[in-house]
């Protein structure tokens, strides 16, 4: 994982490059303020005021040259706005001239993600940024790492994680937090989580599924449950992908991912939770094993499942997991899952859907997703579609035939299997970036995993 403790100091009076910021509406006032030789360079390097754009000015001896950079406003600066200076800049000390960086330290620190776990070449040396703020590093650091966290687990390839790999995460925050590590597999797995079983159960040797549980914190503290989605690949089972479709599927243990880094957070954070984090920990292969289409699946609350389409397995693993979670009596259950196409033809790639019917829920994660900049979109769990979900010869089927209203039919079988007293959130989060952004380059990334801490901490925090 990059290492971005160096990234971020204390501002003690040391020499450091200033950068300037200045926005769009005072551009024109500041470059008339400028001395000629800055204009002369603003010109010579074509500095336009659109954000992001950014030059550099000679100071009065070679190594004394400052930046300036244009932001959207200088008046309420966004996580992202140093971001690409942290990619382009030479390494060296920085500091921001007139304001404190805040909350765009973020983005300073992801701008210097890289994922080099293939790579031979080796790493670019530390672009480091002062602030007068030093009681923010240690918080902005712990958001970098558990987003480097789900980039790093998207961007591995399949054939070096799978459900195995996904365990020793678990196992490793385990040691570090002291928390209780628990795996089922084999027949235990197949008595108890019968769906997680046939889900994975054509998958090799060294790749059986399993479900991971970690549980943490004292046992009297108000209980919440962390689900994430662990699909380390889908080949779509028998119902297979086309090569396209299938491109990406190492990404489909997205939700695992985030569910791993949130838990980290809230061990790290000593929230005053139990916590209980569930992953059910699959690969959908193909072999002569592999469960069909038309199966009549039994999962651990009872309910039987008509299995229409083995491409919508996932939702089948986390019925057996969110079974699972309600059983301890949480007041909370998250769960986040690349569950849907149908919530990216929806909202795109950028903006989760966030499913819940507990409107104080939906408003908290939507008043933390808008204040850090990890926003979503709520999206209803409409009652009237429940009848899509109706079997002939089953409790309910897995995939509705048609496709309308995917997003939603998934979150509402989801729904069933969620003891009904709890508060439930389900993010169908895309877990990767399709187009480079500033601090976000293309490849795996968290969606909605500041906002869910953010919510957490508001609601348990003494």
């Amino acid at each position: 994982m990059t290492d971005f403790t160096p990234c971020l100091a204390p501002d003690r009076g040391q020499p450091a490059h200033a950068i300037h910021l200045v926005d769009p509406a005072g551009y024109d006032d500041w470059l008339a303020r400028q001395p000629a030789r800055h204009r002369a360079a603003i010109a010579a390097q074509r500095l336009k005021p659109t954000s992001y754009a950014s030059a550099i000015l000679p100071g009065d001896a070679p190594e004394s040259w400052s930046v300036v950079t244009i932001v959207a406003n200088t008046g309420s600066l966004s996580p992202w706005c140093l971001a690409r200076l942290a990619e382009t800049l030479p390494e060296g000390t920085y500091r921001v001239e007139g304001h404190e960086p805040g909350v765009a330290m973020l983005g300073w620190l992801l701008g210097q993600y890289r994922f080099d776990r293939y790579r031979s070449e080796p790493p670019t040396g530390d672009r480091v940024l002062l602030t007068g703020d030093p009681g923010r590093i240690d918080e902005t650091l712990r958001l970098a790492r558990a987003t480097a966290k789900v980039r790093d687990l998207v961007n591995t390839g399949a054939g070096d994680l799978g459900p195995a790999e996904l365990e020793s995460e678990a196992a490793a925050l385990a040691k570090i937090y002291g928390a209780t590590l628990t795996v089922t597999k084999g027949p235990e797995l197949e008595r108890g989580f019968p769906m997680v079983h046939v889900v994975g159960q054509a998958a090799g040797r060294g790749r059986e599924p399993r479900m991971i549980e970690l549980v943490w914190g004292r046992p009297d503290a108000p209980r919440i449950a962390i689900v994430g989605k662990g699909v380390c690949f889908d080949s779509g089972g028998l119902d297979i992908k086309n090569s396209a479709g299938m491109r990406l599927m190492k990404k489909d243990m997205g939700g695992a991912a985030h569910a791993l880094a949130l838990a980290e957070l809230v061990m790290q954070g000593r929230l005053p939770v139990r916590l209980h984090l569930l992953i059910p920990a699959v690969e959908n292969a193909i072999a002569g094993n592999a469960f069909r289409p038309g199966d009549v699946l039994r999962s651990r609350q009872g309910l039987t499942v008509e299995n229409t389409n083995t491409d919508a397995e996932g939702r089948l693993i986390l019925a057996d997991a969110l079974t699972r979670a309600g059983e301890e009596k949480p007041g909370l259950i998250l769960d986040f899952a690349t569950l849907t196409g149908a919530a990216r033809v929806a909202l795109g790639p950028d903006l989760p859907p966030l499913f819940t019917g507990d409107d104080a829920l939906a408003e908290a994660l939507l008043a933390a997703g808008k204040a850090h900049a990890d926003q979503m979109w709520r999206m209803p769990l409409w009652d009237a579609y429940d009848e899509m979900l109706k079997s002939d010869i089953a409790d309910l089927v897995n995939a509705p035939e048609g496709g309308l209203a995917g997003a939603i039919t998934a979150a509402l079988f989801l729904r069933r299997f969620v003891p009904a007293d709890a508060a439930w959130a389900h993010l169908d989060v895309f877990a990767w970036r399709p187009v480079a952004k500033p601090g976000r380059p293309k490849g795996g990334d968290a969606y909605a995993l500041r906002a869910a801490w953010a919510m957490l901490k508001a609601r348990y925090a003494q």
